[in-house]
């Protein structure tokens, strides 16, 4: 996590007192623990796949978005923070043990964040979760239409790109939505300890012609939050486009902080205006990266 708050320039965004107090950032994910980094901001906890009403994470997909987003640091002296350490995190449980979930719990998910949006404040939505299915097929087409009404209700909706490999339209639902905030993976190297190919973000153009990602961020071999710190492991690796959204969702819990009354189109405005070209193609990095110096302006 710190290279990857390196090159978006948090830490100077932090240094100027600006963390994302006061924002809710809704995840949709596998869960969530109570790990020490970002516990107590943990503001609400849903559990639609058990039932269960306090905190846990089977999976460890939640725990890792969260510290991504929102983790400050203080496990590991500040090494691996999150992009916005001082806002608040609601979590969804809409996926299994596995990482896997149905359609309905992520829809009801969506629904119960839409319905509970003003009670907890929330303006962000993140979602590293989606289908990948076909664009064409009924239910990833209803997803969309899932994270439109989202976006309609005024949230500023983000989505990972999935990781399908960077093949014209290869970008997964719900990141597909002309609407949302869909961010990819950066990184284009292979992992030095296995010859594996970390080129794998979806790309766009979509089925209906439209440019996707909005953005890119780093999201290979990213440090961030374990539900087994319990047991002294406090941090894990992972990579995907899982990771790469929720830097931008923290990127936009800063922005909203420093200015509450920009909707969510704005905020897509502000974060295309701040982007830095990575020289890549369009349909790979869409706008490029965001850079928090010239996003926020402090």
């Amino acid at each position: 996590m710190d290279h990857v708050r390196a090159k978006l320039h948090a830490d100077e965004i932090h240094r100027a007192g600006i963390t994302g107090r006061g924002i809710t950032v809704a995840v949709l994910d596998s869960g969530v623990c109570r790990h020490p980094d970002y516990a107590d901001r943990i503001v609400g906890f849903v559990d639609l796949i058990n039932g269960r009403r306090d905190c846990y994470d089977d999976a460890s997909h939640g725990s890792h978005v969260s510290g991504i987003i929102g983790g400050d640091g203080r496990s590991s002296m500040g090494r691996y923070r999150g992009i916005a350490p001082g806002c608040n995190l609601l979590h969804i449980k809409v996926l299994d043990n596995r990482g896997q979930g149905s359609l309905i719990d992520i829809f009801n998910g969506i629904d119960w964040v839409i319905a509970n949006r003003e009670r907890y404040h929330i303006r962000v939505m993140n979602i590293s979760a989606g289908t990948t299915r076909g664009e064409d097929d009924e239910g990833s087409r209803m997803l969309v239409e899932r994270v439109e009404q989202a976006w309609d209700s005024g949230l500023v909706v983000v989505a990972a790109a999935g990781n399908m490999e960077p093949e014209p339209m290869s970008i997964t639902a719900p990141g597909n939505s002309r609407k949302v905030i869909t961010v990819g993976s950066s990184n284009q190297f292979r992992h030095r300890q296995a010859n594996v190919n970390a080129n794998y973000s979806g790309c766009g153009p979509t089925r209906e012609c439209v440019c996707k990602p909005e953005f890119v961020v780093p999201g290979t071999n990213i440090v961030s939050c374990s539900p087994r710190w319990q047991q002294g492991q406090y941090y894990a690796c992972k990579s995907g486009t899982s990771m790469a959204a929720p830097a931008v969702s923290g990127c936009i819990a800063l922005l909203l902080e420093q200015r509450p009354y920009l909707t969510n189109v704005q905020v897509k405005m502000r974060l295309r205006e701040s982007a830095a070209d990575l020289g890549l193609p369009k349909n790979r990095q869409g706008w490029g990266m965001p850079d928090l110096r010239n996003l926020v302006r402090v």
